[in-house]
């Protein structure tokens, strides 16, 4: 649990993808870490079951919107919302996503599901930072956490249009965090973990466990550590930095010894 008022995370959290998985627990985090939180689902009812559950332990902190981060008029009516209820925001978490076709072949893959993998984790998350941009700016030292992906650093087959959204991510952030910090000091990096257990992951790749995994999986509450970390005034000289979480597997050599 994060050290409850300690004055390092920020006060004011809004999370895109806030609902379920690595999204909600990172609204956990910050709601450990005294903070007001507000979360965005685009599933009304998984919405309203999130909210529910976080109000039991925090309930004047959490506010919650509903809205498909593809829709740039009712993301932006969200953010605006939760800012308001909050009274600004210090820290956006950009957390939705989407797995599209997994364990397709390429000729096998569709455009308009391909589209929709982009548009929900590139094009949202931008429309995410774009319209929480003018309420980062009223802060001191605003931070955008992305949730990215291994995948955008290595791929295997069946998973083309996700490796290529998270693949868009990696540099995204970098692109965000040179103009954002220059303009306006507000600080953009992502936390790209392997396999995480969330209902996404389990749907994705057709399991209801990952008990027995013959690969090491990592818990959502590490990731939210690792984002709560991103976001926090000591990692105040981060910034475009792409952290993977991958367990070293990245930077293993393909040398057979």
């Amino acid at each position: 649990m994060a050290e409850s008022g300690s004055g390092e995370f920020p006060k004011r959290v809004v999370v895109t993808g806030g609902s379920s998985g690595i999204g909600l627990a990172v609204a956990r985090f910050f709601l450990d870490a005294g903070a007001s939180v507000g979360i965005i689902g685009s599933d009304p009812a998984r919405l309203d079951a999130a909210a529910a559950d976080l109000r039991r332990s925090a309930r004047d902190s959490v506010a919650a919107a509903c809205a498909d981060v593809r829709d740039e008029q009712r993301c932006g009516a969200a953010i605006d919302e939760l800012a308001g209820s909050m009274g600004g925001i210090d820290a956006l978490v950009a957390a939705a996503g989407v797995e599209g076709e997994m364990g397709a072949a390429c000729e096998d893959v569709t455009a308009a599901s391909f589209r929709e993998v982009l548009d929900v984790n590139v094009v949202g998350t931008f429309l995410a930072v774009r319209h929480a941009l003018p309420h980062l700016k009223q802060a001191e030292g605003g931070s955008v956490v992305i949730v990215g992906s291994d995948s955008g650093f290595v791929a295997v087959p069946g998973m083309l249009a996700y490796n290529a959204s998270k693949g868009a991510l990696v540099q995204l952030t970098r692109a965000l965090a040179v103009e954002l910090f220059e303009a306006h000091g507000i600080r953009v990096n992502s936390v790209c973990p392997s396999i995480v257990d969330t209902p996404m992951a389990r749907r994705g790749l057709g399991v209801d466990s990952f008990a027995d995994a013959a690969y090491p999986v990592q818990e959502a509450a590490d990731i939210a550590w690792t984002v709560g970390y991103l976001s926090s005034r000591r990692s105040r000289a981060i910034n475009g930095v792409n952290l993977l979480s991958d367990f070293g597997y990245t930077g293993r050599s393909s040398f057979p010894a």
